[in-house]
């Protein structure tokens, strides 16, 4: 009788860190002792095997790095006029630099899909005018906050994210309220500010060289 499928098809990777591997679960003990199954046989014999298959070394390394220019730490600020009177579904902020990428943040002013009408909702896009290569990804970690007119008591969510393709998206749909929101962080001139502080910027490549 073999194994069930699921254990066959389970590769188990060895490496410096990783020098033992095994399973800690592989048969209930009442189906191995049970002679009718297979497992057990001339006079309760057993036997154990493994067949180990040995693929080809890494020839591509993943490099990151982090781009030391960010240092201070930059913030792009956003003023969006007359945010009550907005009639589009979304806006696109001024296209900024992030680790030498072009950004730009994306508001939904009532909300995307299911949060539409109900919440504010926030992205960051890398802009149109950037292609990513095949082997090229960036992290970045940024604040993004909506900033209360009365100076404390900002609205901020962290996000922590890898922008792989070109044209990637990241964001919050349910980012804020809207009914806390229009009462307490547009001032009397109904303006919004929005902001993104930028934590870390890194970027990552593969090569052949070890």
């Amino acid at each position: 009788m073999s194994l069930p499928p699921e254990l066959l098809r389970e590769v188990k990777r060895f490496n410096a860190l990783k020098m033992v591997r095994g399973l800690l679960q592989i048969l209930p003990y009442e189906t191995f002792i049970n002679p009718e199954n297979g497992y057990i046989f001339e006079g309760g014999q057993c036997e154990f095997g493994v067949d180990v298959i040995v693929p080809p070394p890494h020839t591509n390394w993943e490099i990151v790095s982090f781009d030391e220019k960010l240092l201070p730490y930059p913030k792009f600020s956003w003023t969006v006029k007359n945010f009550s009177g907005l009639s589009e579904s979304v806006y696109k902020s001024n296209s900024f630099s992030m680790g030498g990428k072009t950004c730009c943040l994306m508001l939904y002013p009532k909300g995307y899909l299911k949060a539409t009408g109900k919440y504010l909702s926030v992205y960051l896009y890398l802009a149109d005018s950037e292609t990513l290569k095949p082997d090229e990804k960036i992290f970045t970690q940024v604040l993004v906050r909506v900033l209360n007119p009365l100076g404390s008591n900002h609205v901020e969510l962290k996000l922590n994210s890898w922008y792989e393709k070109t044209n990637w998206v990241w964001g919050w749909s349910y980012f804020f309220s809207l009914d806390k929101f229009q009462k307490t962080y547009l001032d009397k001139e109904d303006t919004l500010k929005v902001e993104a502080e930028f934590k870390v910027v890194s970027a990552a490549k593969y090569s052949t060289v070890i």
